[in-house]
């Protein structure tokens, strides 16, 4: 079933009068390469207007699973605080039928992307795609499930699933302040945070989970992007990044 999902897209990709070459990275004419590199790899190109002065981020979500309209605000609050990006930064959502790809897995997540993603770097404007997926992870459980993941340089993917389950319940976090507080952590993942692409600083990743922050208040501990999060925002309070993590987002060209 998951198969067929996947072709029928790619049917439809191509009845969209879309050619590619023959490792699918030109597209009419664009170059997806500068979109398919490691997480964290354009860490600087986000902070800074050195190479990019405005920013497209594609938001593409399934029926029913569309994310609030002030996580996005928050967003978009937080990208205008900490990049450089004089030129503007522009949110684009998109709703699309489910997939019927879940529980996901992060390969047929990035297949996905590559079906329905229309935005890539172009000029001096760089752009970010987002997928709010409706389902969880293959290896979730009742007690650990994952709530985003970031899989590219500048992609991730938000498990809605899990984040409704998660939030606006009796003794759950809001669903705003859980959805914000997991799309900031993946973004920091992005934007090179903990060492994967802006330099620490000061030594502040942890050791036993490797790209995250030691400080287990900030945004990018280990637990902020799972179920481990819950725990974090007892009392509604939302996790913010630490000195440190700033000053890396600083020192690589961010705010």
């Amino acid at each position: 079933m998951k198969l067929n999902s996947l072709l029928a897209l790619g049917l439809i990709f191509a009845m969209l009068g879309c050619s590619k070459d023959d490792d699918g990275t030109i597209v009419n004419g664009i170059d997806r390469t500068p979109n398919l590199q490691a997480t964290g790899s354009s860490a600087h190109d986000f902070l800074s207007d050195s190479r990019y002065r405005s920013l497209v981020i594609e938001v593409f979500y399934v029926d029913g699973f569309r994310p609030q309209t002030q996580t996005l605000t928050n967003l978009k609050n937080f990208m205008q605080a900490r990049l450089h990006k004089p030129d503007g930064i522009t949110i684009i959502e998109t709703q699309i039928a489910s997939p019927g790809l879940a529980p996901y897995d992060i390969n047929e997540v990035a297949q996905l992307e590559s079906a329905i993603r229309t935005k890539y770097n172009a000029g001096n404007i760089l752009t970010m795609y987002l997928f709010f997926a409706d389902g969880g992870t293959a290896t979730d459980t009742a007690s650990q499930f994952i709530l985003g993941s970031a899989y590219r340089n500048t992609s991730f993917v938000m498990y809605e699933t899990n984040i409704h389950n998660s939030s606006g319940g009796v003794g759950q976090p809001s669903r705003v302040g859980l959805e914000t507080t997991v799309i900031l952590h993946e973004l920091g993942h992005l934007l090179g945070l903990v060492n994967l692409g802006s330099p620490m600083q000061t030594p502040h990743e942890d050791g036993a989970h490797p790209k995250h922050c030691t400080n287990e208040n900030c945004l990018m501990f280990w637990e902020a992007g799972g179920s481990g999060i819950l725990g974090m925002m007892i009392g509604g309070n939302l996790p913010q990044l630490d000195a440190d993590c700033l000053a890396d987002l600083q020192a690589n060209g961010g705010r």
